[in-house]
């Protein structure tokens, strides 16, 4: 009765496709292109990119996307060999269940709770900042005690600091997506599409726009000398911001916990994964490179960058826009961070690991709604008292350990099961895994001690709960224990 003890993947495959508690698979490959294309443009792209060119690479952010790209993508092709050989809802959690066994399993199932629930949250306020700034430009100014935490101060149209008693649009936003998300996959990818249509097309009409309005003296020095710091310009510089803007790609691999309700998953999945990563890296490049060609790279040091570009076209409008598209944005990146949390509860629910009712699949919707009503009521709690203060670099950290286990996970399944049927194989395994392991690495070691101890004190709680409660109601003990008897 081990806690090291593996599902197969014949059993993970059957238990998805078994049961009454089945979900609906229907998704195909631009679906989930455009979901996560919805997980990774947030308000990072709008507010990341100019103070990374500011304080550390100059110009020359245009190369620390590229290779943010690439580390990005030895992860992207690892979560796409996974998702094609185990097409079951869990992502990550589920791919560690099948190579490191249901402890390592909890954990990385715990670890993404920092990066689905608590990361929903956070953008549900940033989201909420963004709102009653775009109707402020309206002339609409809702009451300052209905828009903020009391403890998360925030600031007025006026300039002044206010602490509020509850930040009900970020409620609201929760709960209306919530609603959506109970109503189906397929209605809420249709929503996603709508958003991600927006803030795609804003941010080609900055590129384009903008392209017309460029000064070339701009781009010179394009990899400004390093002052002496490491990080500060130079190579080092490059690095550094590559480190910083690496956590704008994060979310494509929320893609991978709806495998169960992806048509054809063993092609569609490494589609959607891989798709969205490069259309985002293309966006990304292009848009970082009109950005220092619209204004001098150290002049970007300021909390909206976009204006300051803005500013230097005759096009000032596009600043209501691309507050549009910072809003639509967010809104796509909470709805994607709700479905890949709920469907990370479904699974571990039905393996016993959490209580049974997050299991349960809506008769009439065929979603996990009891998983996302309580989903919805925690989150929508954190959105609206908590402060953004408190998680920091909580989200990125816990998606960071998540990537670096199911990197090491393709080597563990490639020495184990070297037989199984692959749809999509990593290339050169297991130097790319290592690669992402130690990208994946690094940029957790960059993120502080004060992050570190909070993650150590998280996944200790995680600990005492799976002992406490996961283990005794694991389905492999249970199975374990009847075998058992059976043979005395």
């Amino acid at each position: 009765m081990s806690i090291w003890r593996t599902k197969s993947l014949d059993f993970l495959k059957e238990e998805a496709n078994s049961g009454k508690q089945k979900l609906e698979r229907s998704l195909g490959g631009f679906s989930l292109i455009l979901l996560g294309i919805g997980a990774i443009i947030g308000a990072g792209l709008f507010s990341i990119t100019g103070i990374a060119a500011a304080e550390n690479a100059g110009p020359a952010i245009v190369i620390s996307f590229l290779l943010a790209s690439i580390g990005c993508a030895f992860a992207g092709l690892c979560f796409s060999e996974l998702a094609a050989m185990i097409p079951v809802a869990g992502g990550a959690y589920s791919y560690t269940y099948a190579t490191m066994g249901e402890f390592i399993a909890w954990i990385i199932g715990w670890a993404l709770i920092l990066e689905y629930a608590t990361g929903a949250a956070v953008v549900s306020i940033s989201w909420s900042a963004y709102v009653v700034s775009f109707l402020h430009d309206f002339n609409i100014h809702l009451p300052a005690a209905l828009v903020a935490s009391p403890w998360q101060p925030t600031q007025l149209a006026d300039g002044t600091i206010a602490f509020g008693m509850i930040n009900l649009p970020a409620m609201i936003l929760v709960i209306i997506l919530t609603a959506l998300l109970i109503r189906g996959i397929d209605k809420s990818s249709k929503v996603n599409a709508v958003l991600v249509a927006i803030k795609v097309s804003v941010v080609i009409i900055f590129i384009v726009v903008g392209f017309f309005y460029i000064n070339y003296d701009n781009y010179v020095p394009f990899i400004p000398a390093n002052t002496g710091v490491f990080g500060e310009f130079g190579w080092s510089g490059i690095l550094r911001a590559s480190g910083i803007v690496f956590l704008a790609y994060i979310g494509f691999d929320a893609v991978s916990t709806a495998a169960q309700e992806v048509k054809n998953p063993q092609r569609n999945l490494p589609i959607g994964i891989i798709g969205s990563l490069l259309a985002c890296t293309i966006l990304f490049i292009l848009f970082s490179l009109v950005l220092v060609g619209l204004v001098p790279y150290h002049e970007l040091n300021v909390a909206a960058p976009v204006a300051a570009a803005i500013d230097n076209t005759p096009f000032i409008w596009l600043n209501w826009l691309i507050k549009l598209a910072i809003i639509a944005g967010l809104t796509s990146v909470v709805l994607v961070l709700l479905l890949g949390q709920s469907r990370i509860f479904f699974t571990m629910s039905k393996d016993g690991l959490i209580p049974k009712p997050f299991s349960y699949v809506h008769p009439k919707f065929h979603t996990p709604w009891i998983s996302s009503l309580i989903l919805m009521v925690c989150v929508g709690i954190f959105a609206a008292f908590a402060p953004l203060s408190l998680v920091g670099h909580m989200t990125s950290i816990g998606t960071l350990l998540a990537f670096t286990i199911v990197c090491a996970s393709v080597i563990v399944l490639r020495k184990t099961h070297p037989h199984l049927n692959r749809p999509f194989k990593v290339p050169l395994v297991p130097l790319i895994p290592i690669l992402g392991i130690l990208t994946c690495f690094a940029l957790m070691l960059s993120l502080g001690i004060a992050t570190w101890v909070r993650l150590t004190v998280w996944i200790f709680i995680g600990i005492a709960v799976y002992f406490l409660y996961g283990k005794k109601h694991s389905h492999l003990e249970k199975i374990e224990n009847a075998n058992e008897k059976h043979q005395h």
